[in-house]
């Protein structure tokens, strides 16, 4: 501390609004942003054998499960593509938001000692959450890239893959997602603290939401009658805007991309309120 000068002094003021996000104070506080993310991301399998060959072995299993459970026994229409293809598509998104979701709504609770010690932008350790986890999505991307060139070069099936254009936008779906799971997240953690019930709730929530989300059929096989009530879902338009990049099929309509974004950035932006709201004085109820 030699180089700071003797009259230097960091004023900690009370947060003033619900909404207010302190940007400033998150870049102060990046290196412990980046510390955060590491912990996360090599605690998660520290001591296994595998290590995080994790990140590539649970989607390709649960890929496999489904495609004998929901494919070979249930069959479920896949329109027409190979099942494996087709699952391990529609889990890229939805394994991302899922264990982004996870761990943001236990932000509170898991670091509460840590919290209840040190001053830093609370926002800063649900954000490792997204971060850290992308780092997970992006073997996840490797692997279905990897699966989809052996559809497409030695199976019959590729005849009818193909990439679309629109795939340059992942990166834009990329951030609808982790937006969608940060503010989902931000809810639940922010009720966890009053509520402990949500703690065990959360699982049961993101196994209904799974089956709320065209990850195991398409969207098409969803009637007309009842497709606007599939729209509301905000994870529906981008898992079937993966399937439409990576397969070539998939529905995907201009108002349902709106409605799915305003969704998102609601989320997203009540999210942040109740969680400012609760952060505050959270360490006296824990």
């Amino acid at each position: 501390m030699s180089h700071l000068p003797a009259d230097y002094e960091l004023i900690i003021r009370p947060t003033r609004g619900w909404l207010r996000l302190d940007l400033a104070g998150l870049w102060r506080y990046r290196d412990l942003l980046f510390l955060l993310v590491h912990r996360d991301f090599v605690a998660r399998y520290k001591q296994t054998v595998l290590g995080p060959a994790w990140f590539i072995l649970q989607p390709l299993i649960v890929t496999i499960v489904f495609t004998v459970v929901f494919g070979h026994v249930a069959r479920i229409p896949t329109d027409g593509l190979p099942p494996m293809l087709f699952y391990l598509t529609g889990l890229l998104g939805w394994t991302y938001f899922a264990q982004t979701f996870q761990s943001t709504a236990g932000t509170l609770i898991a670091n509460a000692s840590l919290l209840g010690k040190v001053y830093f932008p609370r926002l800063v350790v649900p954000l490792s959450a997204v971060l850290s986890n992308f780092f997970a999505f992006t073997l996840q991307l490797a692997t279905l890239i990897g699966v989809w060139l052996y559809f497409k070069i030695f199976t019959s099936a590729g005849a009818v893959l193909g990439l679309s254009l629109s795939i340059a936008l992942l990166p834009l779906l990329i951030v609808q997602i982790a937006a969608l799971s940060l503010g989902a997240g931000l809810w639940l953690a922010a009720l966890t603290v009053k509520y402990r019930d949500f703690t065990h709730l959360t699982p049961l929530l993101i196994q209904i939401w799974m089956y709320a989300t065209p990850v195991i059929y398409p969207l098409s096989a969803i009637s007309a009658k009842w497709r606007w009530l599939a729209v509301l879902n905000p994870m529906t338009v981008p898992t079937e805007a993966i399937k439409r990049m990576f397969l070539g099929q998939g529905t995907v309509v201009g108002a349902d991309v709106a409605v799915s974004i305003g969704l998102t950035v609601f989320l997203l932006l009540s999210g942040v309120l109740v969680f400012n709201r609760v952060e505050k004085t959270f360490v006296d109820a824990v």
